[in-house]
């Protein structure tokens, strides 16, 4: 049984294009059942190739942010050959976490508190037990590596 978490079907597709393409990432929607093009982690999940992120309606929110976070953190360089994998060391991994749930805030209907919600029922880990808690009692060099890049604006923060 899938966790019960908020999909792309669930909000207005175009407010999520609109967050997103103000940093130029294009969203591409494809219909339901397909493969996803550059999806990592295969199946509903997100996927990523060069400037273009690959969503289904059965698309979890909280992976078409993570994915996102993911091209937002890189430099053109590594954008330009982006295919699939981001390949990221723990510290940008735990940024792009940051990065999503900042991002949460801009898509209608979703917010932080629900990607914490939706993270955590999706399994991502974190020492300290929760999404929440890791955001907010353990995440400085998430935020750190975020502000030394000066990406915390593109949350809002």
């Amino acid at each position: 049984m899938k966790a019960a978490v908020l999909r792309l079907a669930d909000v207005d597709a175009a407010d999520l294009r609109a967050v997103l393409g103000d940093y130029g990432l294009a969203l591409e929607p494809l219909p339901a059942g397909v493969v996803i093009p550059g999806s990592y982690w295969r199946d509903e999940e997100a996927g990523l190739i060069g400037d273009v992120l690959y969503l289904r309606p059965d698309t979890p929110l909280h992976s078409a942010l993570h994915e996102a976070s993911h091209w937002l953190c890189l430099d053109a360089v590594r954008r330009t050959g982006l295919h699939t994998d981001a390949g990221s060391d723990d510290i940008e991994e735990c940024a792009v976490c940051y990065l999503q749930i900042l991002l949460a805030d801009r898509v209608p209907g979703l917010g932080r508190q629900r990607m914490w919600q939706d993270m955590d029922a999706w399994g991502y880990s974190f020492r300290f037990g929760s999404a929440r808690a890791w955001f907010e009692q353990d995440a400085e060099d998430a935020r750190a590596w975020l502000a030394s890049r000066g990406l915390l604006a593109l949350g809002g923060a």
